[in-house]
């Protein structure tokens, strides 16, 4: 059997794991190094059906707010 990860997905865990730790702690490089990868997966997630939907579903909450 022979499993696959996206690197989506490996870049959402590092996020989560990142995100989840003490603000108090994080340096200024600790911070930019999230944000890369924040916008990093952002761009990874933006060409799938999943990215295209969340993008429908902002537009239309940024429409009825407007």
């Amino acid at each position: 059997m022979q499993y696959t990860v996206s690197a989506t997905v490996f870049l959402a865990i590092i996020i989560i794991v990142r995100l989840r730790r003490r603000t108090e702690a994080r340096s200024r490089v600790d911070e930019t190094m999230t944000v890369l990868s924040a916008v990093t997966f952002g761009v990874l997630i933006a060409a799938t059906p999943m990215g295209q939907a969340i993008l429908q579903l902002a537009g239309t909450a940024a429409g009825a707010t407007h």
